[in-house]
């Protein structure tokens, strides 16, 4: 999937001279995050979200005031935190020259984004303007319609069967040996030695991913490389 089957079309958005409480209560009102900031000609030029709010002088959450020797060496810092926390309109508390999203990116990239620079939204951009936001809901959004879809792909056992070790072969991580599956009228029986008990997670999750699968039984046994002890690693 891409941007463009699940991003928010028609999204709102402020300009620079829009005040930090219209900002906010226009966040608070639409239950969003942040707000795309366009200039006059509609052209992005920064992002303000509920981060860029949580220093402000106004509810005394805008930190210990900078010492001397930071004020002497770095002026223009200190002066620019004091914008930060005391600017009347979303020009001095916006983030500047935001990462923004296309339509066409698909949204493994999108999802990557936000987990690396710890973001909720991004804009998305098609010829330089505004046509959207992607968030986090929206990933959510994708991720539950694919979740409860209601029509499972009819598979016989032995096609069940194929998927499951196709997949575990391809898995550099998983037990090549010792592990017994077995399919009978769409259940999936897994059985035979594993090493951890995070290998034994993964293979339930490939044997209930596999198409058709109606339940899996998991009767593996956990088998401690360092002790030798074994036992159920259902148990």
């Amino acid at each position: 999937m891409n941007v463009s089957e699940v991003m928010t079309r028609n999204a709102l958005s402020v300009q620079p001279r829009t005040s930090v409480a219209d900002a906010a209560r226009i966040m608070l009102a639409n239950h969003v995050s942040g707000l795309p900031v366009l200039d006059e000609a509609g052209a992005l030029v920064g992002v303000v979200t509920e981060g860029d709010l949580l220093r402000r002088a106004e509810i005394g959450t805008e930190g210990s005031p900078a010492g001397w020797l930071k004020a002497l060496l770095q002026p223009a810092s200190v002066a620019a935190d004091y914008v930060a926390t005391h600017s009347r309109h979303v020009s001095g508390v916006m983030t500047h020259s935001p990462i923004f999203a296309t339509p066409e990116m698909s949204l493994g990239e999108v999802a990557q984004i936000m987990l690396r620079k710890h973001i909720k939204r991004l804009p998305v951009l098609e010829d330089g303007k505004l046509t959207g936001v992607v968030s986090r809901a929206d990933l959510l959004k994708a991720l539950t319609a694919k979740l409860i879809e209601t029509h499972p792909e009819a598979r016989t056992d032995a096609e069940i069967l194929a998927y499951i070790k196709a997949e575990i072969a391809k898995a550099n991580w998983a037990p090549k040996a010792g592990l017994r599956i077995s399919v009978k009228d769409r259940v999936v029986m897994l059985d035979g030695t594993i090493f951890s008990d995070e290998e034994r997670q993964a293979v339930v999750c490939i044997a209930e991913n596999a198409p058709g699968v109606e339940d899996v039984h998991d009767k593996m046994t956990f088998v401690d490389p360092g002790s030798g002890l074994s036992f159920p690693a259902t148990a």
